[in-house]
């Protein structure tokens, strides 16, 4: 039973999957951010450079980003102060794991435009790739001390926090993403993560439902709901939050996982043995669950 526990307890890929969730928003809002701003402030003189600028951000919305990034360049030849440029380009850079080229292009962006905060936003994203943390964390404070109502900056910082288990400092973090946007169901989900580790584990409950009535599709939010309820003995509960992550995503090989161990907790180990199976069948390493409940 010891052994099971640990298993479940320990599910080290939960945070690693709810970073991929949020980079993926993360990119999303920062092109989104980036053809925004510069509709409002168009910088080149040159109509020549904005023609081969907005063919790139078309490009770039359709997820060509190499002929993006041949876009941005022609337009920065013709304009090479040209900010928004630099910045998409990057961003598209970013995307193609070009990292150092897309570092290359927002410290240039910086350097037209230091007063920027959504340049320092964008640049501390790839160095949460390459794991330079501590330079993410840096951007984002500048990023914040620029514009001190910038969501994204705050919700971004306090999930590198995370990685460097800086869970109560995640934690205001996610709670001034909240306090901004009521609305934003990753900012819940992932402030709930941080207090399971903490051990309330009541507060992650509350926080991880209010995720899930925000976007009752967030089976990812499910599946982290069912770690407080397995904490404090609802294996019931955590039973019914893991099968409603695999409803919403039958691929969902940690939730087939996690929920074997609570059949083995529940005494079906017939049930639990199909679940770890599924598991292992999915791409998931569920073979010392296997061992212990299928023979």
């Amino acid at each position: 039973m010891k052994k099971i526990s640990y298993l479940l307890l320990i599910i080290i890929c939960v945070l690693t999957s709810c970073k991929e969730n949020v980079k993926a928003q993360i990119n999303e809002e920062v092109l989104s951010d980036t053809i925004k701003l510069y509709k409002k402030n168009k910088q080149s003189d040159s109509s020549e450079a904005e023609s081969y600028f907005e063919m790139g951000v078309t490009k770039q919305k359709k997820q060509n980003f190499k002929g993006a990034i041949t876009d941005f360049t022609k337009a920065i030849e013709i304009d090479p102060d040209y900010f928004f440029a630099y910045i998409n380009r990057g961003t598209s850079k970013n995307q193609l794991n070009d990292y150092q080229g897309a570092i290359d292009d927002y410290n240039k962006g910086i350097s037209i435009d230091p007063n920027n905060a959504m340049a320092y936003n964008n640049r501390a994203t790839v160095n949460s790739k390459i794991e330079d943390y501590q330079g993410a964390i840096e951007d984002y404070t500048k990023a914040i001390e620029i514009d001190p109502n910038y969501t994204d900056a705050y919700y971004n910082r306090g999930k590198t926090k995370n990685v460097l288990n800086d869970n109560k400092g995640a934690i205001k973090d996610y709670t001034k993403t909240i306090l901004l946007d009521p609305a934003f169901a990753n900012a819940y989900n992932n402030r709930g993560l941080s207090k399971n580790i903490l051990k309330d584990y009541k507060g992650a409950i509350l926080d991880l439902t209010i995720a899930i009535e925000i976007n009752p599709d967030f089976a990812l939010a499910y599946f982290n709901r069912g770690l407080p309820k397995t904490n404090l003995k609802d294996f019931k509960g955590a039973l019914a939050d893991n099968t409603k992550a695999i409803e919403i995503n039958p691929d969902y090989s940690m939730a087939y996982f996690n929920r074997g161990v609570l059949q083995y907790f529940l005494g079906d180990k017939i049930s639990a043995c199909q679940d770890a199976r599924k598991a292992k069948k999915l791409g998931y390493d569920s073979s010392p669950l296997i061992e212990a409940v299928c023979n």
